[in-house]
């Protein structure tokens, strides 16, 4: 049984866990959160490990690794244990014959991740298809069936569940489509991949093949052997401006409600950063990803210390560059940036 917390991040980091526990069924899960919250440890919560990095001194309470189990199909509603794999839960929608979640393939964790950061990918997410979650909220003490509006879903990923230990989600509930062809393609490069006009839909599995070779070419299909997966996908936020800086005017820019979004790798890259950068910063244990400057990744024998050194280093010549701070998109349990 595991207590070196590199063994269940993507990133294959984080010093060792005073605890650890495997909760194999919905009820175990509560049980084990309500005992620790009951005498005062703390506890983390590891499903997937893909967008979690951990202190190199490891974690002084309980790590819980989630693998709950259970798909059930009932009409166009998919009830999912918060356990699942997600990408096994994409490919049996599609087998069960349900549309609507073919292009949100290949993104690594667990169903139960979803809501946190209503997860979303070329043109869907998260929300776009929840219908219920089930809910152990650990300041009363209740478990609960939610609808999506008491999810808090938002800008930049927003929801009550992100960056907040209070709930735990053990089941989600999707509707969605009995039909063998996708949603209408809204992603302007997934539908020249698959060569049609944005609106158009297609096969799903021809969408869930489309969306697993682009993000394999950016190295955001988990490989053991691809060191550029080594990492937690996407490690800073697009930043929302009220005002683009005259430094930043040939970035990417989309409209936000909260302002203009612009492309965090732009910046990165344009301030100096190009794939593959960070050998030879530090001791060269870290880089960015040679396919995506976005990723942070371990090139092997990386300390969280190492990738914070690094992410400090962007963060800084970015906001040296233009005068923006970015912001991590992932989770940081005993670690900061500098």
């Amino acid at each position: 049984m595991p207590t070196a917390i590199s063994e269940l991040t993507t990133m294959r980091l984080g010093g060792p866990a005073r605890e650890f526990a495997v909760a194999t069924t919905s009820d175990e899960l509560v049980a084990l959160v309500r005992d620790a919250d009951a005498s005062g440890t703390p506890v983390l919560l590891i499903g997937g490990g893909s967008n979690l990095v951990v202190g190199d001194q490891g974690f002084d309470g309980l790590v819980v690794k989630v693998e709950t189990s259970g798909v059930r199909v009932d009409g166009n509603s998919m009830s999912v244990a918060a356990g699942e794999r997600w990408d096994t839960v994409v490919a049996t929608s599609l087998s069960e014959g349900l549309a609507g979640l073919e292009a949100l393939s290949g993104i690594p964790g667990l169903a139960g991740a979803t809501p946190v950061q209503n997860v979303g990918a070329y043109g869907t997410v998260t929300s776009d298809v929840l219908d219920s979650l089930t809910v152990y909220d650990r300041e009363t003490g209740t478990t609960e069936v939610w609808t999506p509006d008491r999810c808090g879903f938002g800008l930049h990923r927003q929801s009550v569940f992100k960056h907040s230990t209070r709930y735990v989600i053990l089941d989600t509930t999707m509707s969605l489509r009995r039909s063998r062809s996708s949603d209408p393609v809204r992603y302007a490069g997934l539908a020249e991949r698959l060569g049609v006009t944005v609106g158009d839909t297609v096969a799903a599995a021809e969408v869930r093949e489309a969306v697993l070779d682009l993000r394999g070419q950016k190295g955001m299909v988990l490989d053991a052997e691809d060191h550029d997966t080594w990492s937690v996908g996407s490690f800073f936020l697009n930043p929302v401006l009220t005002k683009v800086p005259a430094t930043a005017s040939r970035a990417p820019q989309y409209p936000d409600p909260s302002g203009i979004k612009i492309h965090a790798a732009w910046l990165i890259q344009n301030a100096g950063f190009a794939h593959g950068y960070g050998t030879d910063f530090g001791n060269g244990t870290v880089s960015l990803s040679t396919k995506h400057v976005l990723a942070i990744t371990n090139r092997g024998g990386a300390t969280t210390a190492d990738v914070m050194a690094l992410a400090s280093h962007i963060r800084d010549g970015v906001q040296a560059e233009f005068g923006i701070t970015l912001v991590p998109e992932c989770d940081l349990v005993g670690c900061s940036l500098n």
